[in-house]
């Protein structure tokens, strides 16, 4: 591989870009749930998003340099694909472009888009450090729920609130998982529960002409959790990466039961953005 190859690929390492589509279609999600509307308020949501994520990642990587120098030599910076100061104006930059696309949306948007940006940051500064690192990158997705949903016509309503919250409790629990591929220790069943939360909000909620549709997309979601959890807790040898790329790219089918799987094209969308975020990581990392 050139040079040149070698850096383009450690951007979209460092990007974790194969994340991407689960980002979109939290922005997808929340919009309609925030009442729809502008298409172009939409793209402007995922495109500040999309600058947000990458500049998180980027900014993750240079402040974890030292730490994947001892852990994790393979990482484009310790492996010497990319420096460290470039890394950290790639996410300087990127991080500031999210904001600025985000801001002029509105002062609701703009004060979540102010405290997702705080989050990120936070996150990226303590999560080697601190126990409750899961909560902040749940809170992440949780302020970016919200933040597409108040892009809406409707703004945040309260489903909208509580569709946020049980994605944070997915998020918690496969980031629980997350935390521990660097480490040699047990994990713990709980996680399990935390990614149920969505589960269990739907069949709460759901009732009469909404029932059938609402089981039928849970067991899809507790069908691809299972499936991804084995490589974990039910085989003899784990495999935690898998378990946490296939719940990654599993946010989608989260996203595809918050909304109720909407119309035919709604369900296709969000189906195409599962099909996309299992396709990127073929070929770039999820972690």
């Amino acid at each position: 591989m050139t040079e040149r190859a070698e850096f383009w690929r450690a951007l979209l390492i460092l990007g974790r870009v194969s994340n991407l589509p689960t980002v979109w279609s939290n922005c997808f999600a929340g919009w309609l749930l925030g009442g729809g509307g502008s298409g172009w308020v939409l793209f402007d949501v995922c495109l500040g998003a999309t600058f947000l994520y990458v500049g998180g990642m980027y900014l993750n990587d240079a402040i974890d340099v030292d730490f994947d120098r001892q852990h994790r030599p393979e990482r484009p910076i310790p492996a010497g694909h990319i420096t460290a100061g470039a890394v950290w104006w790639f996410a300087l930059v990127m991080l500031g472009a999210g904001a600025l696309l985000l801001v002029p949306l509105g002062l609701t948007t703009s004060i979540l888009a102010v405290l997702l940006l705080g989050t990120i940051v936070l996150y990226d500064v303590v999560h080697k450090w601190v126990a409750f690192a899961p909560v902040l990158m749940a809170g992440c997705r949780f302020w970016l729920f919200l933040l597409a949903a108040s892009s809406g016509a409707a703004g945040v309503t309260g489903y909208a609130a509580w569709c946020a919250v049980v994605l944070g409790a997915y998020v918690v629990g496969l980031s629980y998982i997350a935390r521990r591929e660097t480490v040699n220790s047990p994990v713990a069943l709980w996680p399990l529960l935390a990614l149920a939360a969505p589960i269990l909000l739907t069949q709460l909620i759901n009732n009469g002409g909404y029932r059938t549709q609402a089981v039928i997309l849970s067991l899809v979601l507790a069908g691809w959790v299972v499936f991804c959890v084995r490589h974990t807790f039910w085989t003899a040898e784990r495999n935690l990466g898998r378990t946490v790329s296939g719940l990654l790219a599993g946010i989608v089918l989260v996203d595809l039961l918050a909304v109720g799987g909407g119309d035919l094209w709604t369900s296709l969308a969000l189906l195409c953005l599962f099909a996309l975020a299992l396709l990127f990581q073929r070929y770039v990392p999820a972690t």
